[in-house]
């Protein structure tokens, strides 16, 4: 009955649901479930899936599309904007983490081969799973998001030409015709980057312009495109992994990428399943036995030292100890780049089946914890910020323009300048009011602040931003972010620094206003049924006792 490949696909399928089903329950990744079930079907357990052609098929077109979705990413205007922080947090990581991890490996026993492809495997951090994770917590414009997904781009990028250099030189002498393959390997780069270069000029933007009226059409030849780049990847001696990310570069600068990547992303997701499927399968249970001492020490380097580097960099470069803390969170794990740097030095006779098994190891235990950490980054920085003093500067200038700026003669404070939030601050200035803007988002700052407003970017649950703000001059502290958990981590904030003044908190209704009330807040703003000049109008006119209760909302 399960020996057809049809049936044992259906099988592999209906495991990884269960399996997914029970990752989403424990808020894991999926990656660790796909991993798990292809151990489970592996020959250490049920020996159901081994060396399956349709499944190693099915591996490789996930791995092409991951790539090609990552060079989609690569719009020359982003990587101009990333800024020097991502670049040096992002190679500076990059650096140290390869350079201890291989001490470390070497002291652990391992040859200088193996332990460089392991320390290597320790760089990189998914970008899949830090920016979902970053945008179920809405962190992904904050500044530490921002420079989060820099970096991560930075590391993509180091990844890829790690790879150009293994899959050119792996199956090479290391002897006298070395400099003879090294400038055959520059040749054929050159080519395949002219090549890309004048399909991006004169083909692309054409083509994408007329396949553009069929969706379906346009989905159809991003996928042959990317297939088609892999194998002129490796058909010049590099590999369908760098063909398929050329290829995603060559369309990243057309106005179809974003559309592009978005309907790809459940193709690539559910193609990738079988990657770790076919990858957790080939881990042997009782040879992993022997790895676990090694599997600590390098899952505790990575949990610890990496997001220490990071701040490291980052506090040099004058940021606050927050901002390099939550920003270094998103390094604490490896990726799935470091499962295929493992599997592609196993196919070039670089690594044995222990070392593949030692650093899937590492990435699942590495990704459980990391993605905890992450998900509960605010009450553990909380915990640990008074051994962080170390990672910051007296003045971390990158954040504090000036810290006794124009903001002394400030009445009343807003915090958030979303659409509401930016109408109701620009209504309170029109009405004579100082006011202290203040937002999360750099861009907005940096627009608001190109208009006149003083404005400073900051994070309303960071209680040091809050005790940072001239709480003791004014009159008003507004809140515009309907974020029941910011609103409430705010009103702590204050608290602890016995603010005299009145509040103002946005919310939904319900029992968030119940919440609002209860805790002594002296308006609540419904937006949209509030409209911003109202509100504003009620701020300058209110008593301190002054509570709204908007109709069917509970005060």
């Amino acid at each position: 009955m399960f020996d057809t490949v049809f049936a044992q696909i259906a099988i592999v399928l209906g495991l990884a649901a269960v399996g997914g089903l029970l990752a989403q329950a424990l808020r894991q990744p999926l990656i660790v479930a796909f991993i798990a079930v292809g151990i489970l079907l592996g020959p250490s357990v049920m020996g159901m899936v081994e060396q399956s052609s349709e499944i190693e098929l099915f591996a490789r077109l996930g791995i092409a599309l991951l790539l090609f979705v990552v060079g989609l990413k690569l719009d020359l205007h982003i990587i101009r904007t990333v800024g020097p922080v991502a670049l040096a947090s992002g190679l500076g990581q990059v650096f140290f983490t390869s350079v201890i991890g291989y001490l470390i490996a070497l002291l652990l026993g391992m040859t200088p081969v193996t332990a460089l492809y392991v320390a290597v495997a320790l760089t990189f951090s998914s970008t899949i799973i830090i920016v979902k994770l970053l945008s179920d917590k809405r962190e992904v414009d904050a500044l530490h998001g921002r420079i989060a997904v820099g970096f991560l781009i930075v590391q993509d990028i180091i990844v890829v030409l790690v790879m150009i250099g293994l899959t050119a030189f792996g199956q090479g002498d290391a002897g006298e015709h070395l400099g003879w393959e090294a400038l055959q390997v520059l040749l054929k780069g050159l080519a395949m980057l002219l090549a890309v270069a004048l399909l991006m000029r004169y083909v692309l933007p054409r083509l994408l312009l007329r396949l553009a009226h069929s969706s379906e059409l346009l989905m159809l030849f991003a996928i042959a495109w990317a297939v088609l780049g892999g194998v002129a990847g490796e058909a010049l001696g590099f590999s369908k992994e760098v063909g398929a990310f050329l290829a995603g570069v060559s369309i990243a600068s057309t106005p179809y990428r974003e559309q592009i990547a978005a309907r790809l992303v459940s193709l690539r997701d559910f193609l990738l399943l079988f990657f770790f499927i076919e990858l957790g399968s080939t881990l042997d249970l009782g040879t992993l036995g022997g790895q676990l001492w090694a599997a600590a020490v390098f899952s505790l380097f990575v949990l610890i030292g990496n997001p220490l580097i990071v701040m490291a960099i980052m506090g040099y470069m004058g940021y606050r100890k927050r901002t390099g803390f939550l920003a270094g969170l998103a390094v604490a794990q490896i990726s799935e780049f470091s499962l295929i740097l493992a599997a592609l030095g196993l196919s070039l006779g670089h690594l044995d089946t222990e070392t593949v098994g030692l650093i899937t190891l590492v990435g699942l235990v590495t990704i459980s914890l990391s993605t905890y950490m992450i998900l509960y980054s605010h009450p553990l920085y909380a915990v640990l910020a008074p051994w962080l003093d170390v990672f910051e500067r007296k003045v971390p200038y990158r954040e504090l323009d000036d810290p006794h700026a124009a903001d002394r003669g400030a009445d009343m404070v807003v915090i958030g300048l979303g659409r509401y939030g930016a109408a109701l601050a620009e209504h309170l200035r029109a009405r004579g009011r100082h006011l202290l803007a203040v937002d999360f988002d750099p861009t907005t700052v940096q627009r608001h602040a190109r208009a006149g407003m003083s404005v400073h970017y900051g994070d309303a649950e960071d209680p040091e931003f809050i005790a940072s703000l001239p709480l003791e001059r004014v009159n008003w502290v507004v809140s515009t972010v309907r974020d029941p958990v910011i609103n409430r981590m705010l009103l702590h904030g204050l608290a602890a620094k016995d603010y005299r003044g009145r509040t103002a908190i946005a919310c939904s209704g319900g029992s968030a206003a119940r919440y609002l009330h209860e805790a002594g807040v002296d308006l609540i703003l419904v937006p949209y049924e509030d409209a911003a000049r109202e509100a504003a109008e009620r701020l300058v006119a209110a008593s301190p006792t002054t509570i709204t209760e908007p109709s069917g909302s509970p005060a």
